[in-house]
C-alpha cells in the first residue's frame, strides 16, 4: 500500500514537471568537441551562472530550462570568457543554434534570439570600431552608433531585444545612452514593453532606470535653476496634478516646508502652527510651499483636503527618493527653510517659537 502511494506521488510530480513551461536549446559549436561550456541567465544586472554543459564529439549539446509564460529569459552561452551566443527564449521555444568559438552564431526557432543576433553584432562592431579609431574619429563613431541605436529602440519598442541595447556601455563608466534626456527614452520604452510583458523583471528594470534618470534630470534642472533664483528650484505637482514652481512663487517670504503625511504630530503642526501663521501673515507677504514627502499620494491628498490647507501643497509621490529630498539635503522631517528676497535665509529657526519670532521680524 505504501509503495503504491509513493509511485502515485512520483507520477504526479513527473506530470507537474512535464507541464512546467520550458524552452530548449539545441546548439552546435564548430571546433569545440567534448568541450565544457557555461550557461548563464541574466538576472537584471548580472549574468548568473545557471549550469555547465559538455558538447559531444561533434560539438553538440541540448539544454532546457524553465521559462514562465510571458516572461522571456536572456540566456548566454560561454566558452571560457568568450560569449558564443546570446539568446532570448520564450516558453515553449526550441532554439537551434550554430556557432563557432569566436562568437559568431545564427539562431532558428526563436524569434527573440534571432533578433538578438543583430543586436550583439552591431554592438561588437561598434566596440571594434572604437578600438581601431584615431582619437579624432571617436566622437563621430559614437554619435553615429547612438543615433542608430536610438532609432532601433524606438522602432522595436515592443521587443525585449531592446533591453540590452538600453544598458550597453561605451566604457565601464560611460553608457551609450548617457544623455540626461535619455530618461524619456527609458520611460517610453517601459510604457510600450509593459503592454506586452507586464510581469517581466527586465521591463521592471527599465522602468526603475527610467525613474532614476528622471529624478537625476529633475535634479540637474533644479541645480541650474538655483543659479538664477538664488536657491534650488522645485517644480512639483499640486493636488490637481499641476506643477508649481517654487521659483515662480511671488511672495516676500516663502516658508519651504518638508513634512511627512504619515506622522500624526506633523499633521497637527499644520493646524496648530502653520495655519495660524498663514492667516496672520499671508496678507503681509507670506506664502507656504509645503512638500509632502511620501509615496502615498492618495493619503497626502486626503489630508490636504480634510485639513483644508490653503497654501501651496505639492507632492511627487517618490517619498524619500524624491529629487527634492536630495536637492535640499534633508536629514529629518519636518524641515523648514525660509526664503526671503530670493535667497535662503541664514536665520536659525529654533522650534515653533523661533519660527514665530523670525516671521514677525521679517513681516513687520
Amino acid at each position: 500500500m505504501r509503495s503504491s502511494k509513493i509511485i502515485a506521488l512520483g507520477a504526479v510530480l513527473a506530470l507537474f514537471v512535464s507541464c512546467s513551461p520550458r524552452a530548449r536549446v539545441e546548439m552546435t559549436v564548430e571546433g569545440a568537441p567534448k568541450t565544457t561550456l557555461a550557461v548563464h541567465k541574466l538576472n537584471v544586472s548580472t549574468a548568473d551562472l545557471l549550469d555547465s554543459v559538455r558538447t559531444d564529439a561533434h560539438g553538440r549539446f541540448s539544454y532546457s530550462l524553465n521559462v514562465a509564460k510571458g516572461q522571456p529569459e536572456f540566456v548566454y552561452i560561454y566558452k571560457g570568457d568568450t560569449r558564443l551566443a546570446a539568446l532570448l527564449l520564450e516558453a515553449g521555444e526550441k532554439a537551434v543554434v550554430c556557432a563557432d568559438t569566436l562568437g559568431n552564431y545564427t539562431v532558428e526557432g526563436s524569434e527573440g534570439s534571432a533578433e538578438l543576433v543583430g543586436v550583439e553584432k552591431a554592438y561588437a562592431d561598434f566596440i571594434r570600431s572604437l578600438a581601431a579609431a584615431e582619437p579624432k574619429e571617436v566622437t563621430g563613431i559614437y554619435v553615429k552608433y547612438y543615433r542608430d541605436r536610438l532609432a532601433y529602440v524606438m522602432g522595436h519598442s515592443k521587443s525585449l531585444a531592446v533591453v540590452p541595447v538600453l544598458f550597453q556601455n561605451v566604457t565601464a563608466d560611460l553608457p551609450v545612452f548617457s544623455q540626461s534626456t535619455d530618461a524619456l527614452v527609458f520611460a517610453a520604452t517601459a510604457d510600450s514593453l509593459e503592454t506586452v510583458y507586464p510581469d517581466s523583471k527586465y521591463v521592471k528594470a527599465v522602468r526603475a532606470e527610467a525613474e532614476r534618470r528622471r529624478n537625476a534630470m529633475a535634479l540637474e534642472s533644479a541645480i541650474r535653476g538655483a543659479e538664477r533664483a538664488g536657491f534650488p528650484d522645485l517644480a512639483l505637482p499640486d493636488i490637481n496634478a499641476e506643477k508649481v514652481s517654487l521659483a515662480g512663487v511671488d511672495a516676500k517670504v516663502i516658508l519651504l516646508h518638508f513634512w511627512d503625511v504619515d506622522d500624526a504630530a506633523q499633521k497637527l503642526f499644520n493646524l496648530d502652527v502653520l495655519l495660524p501663521l498663514y492667516k496672520k501673515y499671508h496678507s503681509k507677504g507670506l506664502e507656504i510651499y509645503a512638500v509632502g514627502v511620501t509615496a502615498d499620494k492618495a493619503l497626502w491628498a486626503s489630508v490636504i483636503r480634510n485639513q483644508a490647507l490653503p497654501w501651496i501643497n505639492v507632492c511627487d509621490g517618490f517619498g524619500t527618493s524624491s529629487p527634492a529630498v536630495n536637492l535640499y539635503n534633508l536629514k529629518e522631517l519636518p524641515t523648514t527653510v525660509i526664503i526671503t528676497d530670493g535667497e535662503i535665509s541664514s536665520a536659525k529657526i529654533d522650534g515653533e517659537d523661533g519660527l514665530r519670532r523670525t516671521l514677525a521680524k521679517l513681516l513687520k
